[in-house]
């Protein structure tokens, strides 16, 4: 049952529900499953190995497993979820941004990047959003699901092995060569926290010990929200230690109600507030996520607004160049404007960077490149 004030999302009628997959399940659960289906329950270890650990999907790479058994365990725990449309690649290379379409025709992306010092994955949480954010590529086309566990794991599972096998190049002088995803981000498509049971279940398979999971830490998980109060507050009590990012885009109440519209129903202060009790609970700082739009959220008053709000609190501020949709209004500030901007906040002593930008000429936005398919 959902909590009191949380948002929901119902299906449509008829939908159909993405198949159960290993990665939807505990440990615990697994072995149920397997013994279900006339199989020992030690298989479900050895085909967590396969899928967490090795990144083996082909039945035929189970030779540990009796060849009898091996379809009827791929058929019931680890169907075909998703597949991929087409990989775009760009910055060399090291920046690769993948369409996915699901077993029942909805589209998500996901994007890999590399750097010099770290690997970072951009994950989505639902197909398409229903947060009707103005100038969000994704709220523009509405929500048309809520993703599964093992839909949103799948996603990292897919981009550790492309890494392991070399397919993204970069992140050392020398070029390409095996890496280790070390950051991932839900700032995909959809909004985590009103995905919540299956956003928290995703962080649990991906911080579980392998083979029960894939190994990750918490700390290199990042949980976007537009401000969902009641589901921030919860997530405070999950005990994680992943970093909260909150999608704030105006400092006040008048202009946030126009660009995020949940602001409505939640307030700036009572988002900042349940930030707030989520820094104390997992001692991990904030980050603010601000797109900054030309001419609407830019003026270094508000600026200075944004600095009295958020001075003296763990926080950073991550400035966001607007990469703008095609025939749309929104576009990205001048620089003059985003220096003013930085500075406005900078003066209060509140930490503040702006982020590099990659992607632009791959549909960067999320829900770009769907919108190109539908």
């Amino acid at each position: 049952m959902p909590k009191p004030g949380e948002l929901t999302f119902v299906a449509p009628r008829g939908a159909k529900k993405p198949p159960r997959h290993l990665a939807d399940l505990s440990p615990a659960e697994r072995k149920e499953a397997v013994a279900a289906i006339g199989e020992k329950p030690f298989r479900a270890k050895q085909l967590s190995q396969h899928y967490f650990a090795r990144y083996a999907h082909d039945p035929a790479q189970w030779t540990d497993i009796p060849a009898a058994a091996r379809e009827k365990l791929a058929g019931e725990l680890l169907p075909e979820l998703m597949s991929v449309v087409r990989h775009i690649s760009c910055d060399d290379d090291t920046t690769r941004k993948t369409l996915w379409r699901l077993h029942d025709g909805k589209l998500v992306e996901s994007v890999l990047m590399r750097y010099p010092d770290r690997v970072t994955m951009c994950i989505s949480s639902q197909a398409g959003c229903g947060m009707n954010c103005p100038f969000c590529a994704t709220g523009q086309a509405g929500l048309d699901r809520n993703l599964s566990t093992a839909e949103i794991v799948h996603q990292i599972v897919d981009g550790m092995r492309a890494l392991r096998d070399g397919e993204v190049p970069g992140g050392t002088p020398s070029g390409g060569g095996p890496a280790r995803l070390s950051n991932i981000v839900f700032m995909g498509m959809g909004e985590p926290l009103a995905n919540y049971k299956r956003v928290v279940g995703a962080i649990r398979r991906l911080t579980d010990p392998e083979p029960d999971g894939l190994g990750l830490s918490q700390r290199g998980i990042t949980v976007s929200t537009v401000g969902l109060v009641p589901a921030m507050h919860r997530f405070a009590d999950e005990g994680f230690k992943c970093r909260l990012a909150v999608s704030l885009h105006a400092p006040d109440d008048e202009l946030r109600d126009t660009l995020v519209p949940v602001n409505t129903r939640w307030k700036v202060r009572e988002v900042l507030d349940a930030a707030w009790e989520y820094a104390e609970k997992s001692g991990r700082r904030i980050s603010i996520e601000y797109a900054l739009i030309r001419d609407i959220n830019d003026q270094a008053w508000r600026g200075d607004l944004l600095g009295r709000l958020l001075k003296g609190k763990r926080v950073h501020v991550n400035l966001i160049p607007l990469n703008p949709t095609p025939g749309s209004k929104w576009t990205a500030s001048r620089p003059e404007d985003e220096r003013a901007f930085v500075a406005a906040i900078a003066a209060h002593g509140v930490p503040v960077t702006v982020r590099d930008t990659r992607g632009q000429e791959i549909d960067g936005a999320c829900g770009q490149l769907a919108a190109t398919e539908r």
